[in-house]
């Protein structure tokens, strides 16, 4: 019965403290540029002061996803500091309750935290990076281009795309080729050049069409001009029409599903860049909701301590752990573009490293 009622405790003296860890890393990181830029555009008549808070509510999900693991790191330690302060980690220890029993409480709560960090990247920082857009009145523009193959060599058309917003696709240009002329190369056969695109049912038909025809050596012969010309169709006008959507938004914009769902066109249509980096993304969200857990365990560990012990090595290795994690990432998300590294050692590494420094510093401390 008194270990039902220690663990009780230690669940809420942890969440107590990771709940305040969590408001002051929310605070520390909007103050500096995100709450004084929406104050200037406030004042400046850009945005009404309802708009003002809008935007900065929307902000907090986006902030919370990167500060649950910061906040169960620095709560756990906090918390676990202060019962080694106050002798009361050595009496459990001393009754022979193990370490992994004493913290069990500290995973239990992690655990709940790694399902919620998960579901804000699933749910609610798209959700909120979609109204924050539309607060801003910010269209997407775009361009986009999409290659057309006749087969793995040869070229059938390139579909260009300077402009696009909403619904709307300005001033598309579509680059037809001859690619029956020769087996091993293609040839330009014609330019559409249309006022606008309309997609329906898979099918890109073109509107208001200037047809520049060329002849087999590549010279201008005729401008012909059409009302309307179908260019994509089936899978093809599909797939073009989904990657132009997912290609002008952030990963962190795209749900689960979407992210699946670009990630399979871009390796289907083999643009290895784009696909690696998504990819990277994709992955990097279960392992950072896993951190929580990792950085909960950790700040558990650095916050035994004993009696006399200097308590300020402890938040010192946490602050420099929580810093390495975050100034990392960009350097592993670009070893993962640009195919340095597989994506799936980019998204692990760090997870890896932590749960490395968790054995290394139990064994250290000998618990």
């Amino acid at each position: 019965m008194g270990i039902k009622i220690f663990d009780r405790y230690l669940f809420k003296q942890v969440l107590a403290a990771t709940i305040v860890c969590i408001f002051l890393f929310v605070v520390i990181w909007i103050a500096p540029e995100t709450l004084l830029k929406v104050i200037k555009r406030t004042l400046s008549g850009q945005y009404t002061p309802w708009v003002g808070i809008q935007l900065l509510v929307y902000e907090i999900p986006k902030i919370v996803g990167k500060a649950l693991p910061v906040g169960l790191l620095l709560g756990s330690l906090f918390t676990f500091d202060k019962l080694s302060k106050d002798f009361e980690l050595t009496i459990f220890r001393s009754i022979g309750i193990s370490f992994w029993r004493i913290v069990a409480p500290v995973i239990a709560l992690s655990v709940i935290l790694t399902v919620i960090c998960f579901a804000l990247y699933n749910t609610l920082i798209p959700y909120s990076e979609l109204k924050i857009n539309k607060l801003k009145n910010e269209g997407y523009e775009t361009h986009f281009v999409y290659n057309v193959k006749a087969d793995k060599d040869r070229l059938e058309k390139i579909l260009i795309v300077p402009k696009y917003h909403s619904n709307q696709i300005s001033t598309p240009l579509v680059l037809n080729f001859n690619a029956d002329q020769y087996k091993d190369t293609s040839v330009l056969d014609n330019i559409l050049l249309a006022d606008y695109a309309v997609y329906k049912d898979k099918k890109w038909y073109l509107h208001n069409v200037k047809k520049y025809q060329l002849d087999k050596s590549g010279v201008f012969e005729k401008i012909t001009r059409y009302n309307d010309v179908k260019v994509l169709d089936g899978e093809a006008g599909e797939t073009a029409f989904k990657l132009m959507n997912y290609s002008i938004r952030r990963d962190r914009e795209l749900n689960n599903s979407q992210m699946t769902d670009y990630i399979r066109l871009l390796k289907k249509e083999n643009l290895q860049d784009e696909y690696r980096f998504n990819l990277n993304k994709y992955l990097q969200r279960y392992f950072h909701s896993l951190v929580c857990i990792l950085f909960a365990i950790l700040g558990s560990i650095l916050g035994f301590s004993q009696p006399r012990e200097q308590r300020l090595v402890g938040f010192t290795v946490g602050i420099a752990v929580v810093f390495g994690y975050y100034i990392t990432l960009p350097f592993f998300d670009m070893c993962a573009e640009k195919g340095l590294l597989s994506p799936y050692i980019t998204s692990t590494i760090q997870p890896l490293a932590i749960l490395a420094a968790i054995l290394a510093f139990k064994k250290v401390k000998d618990l």
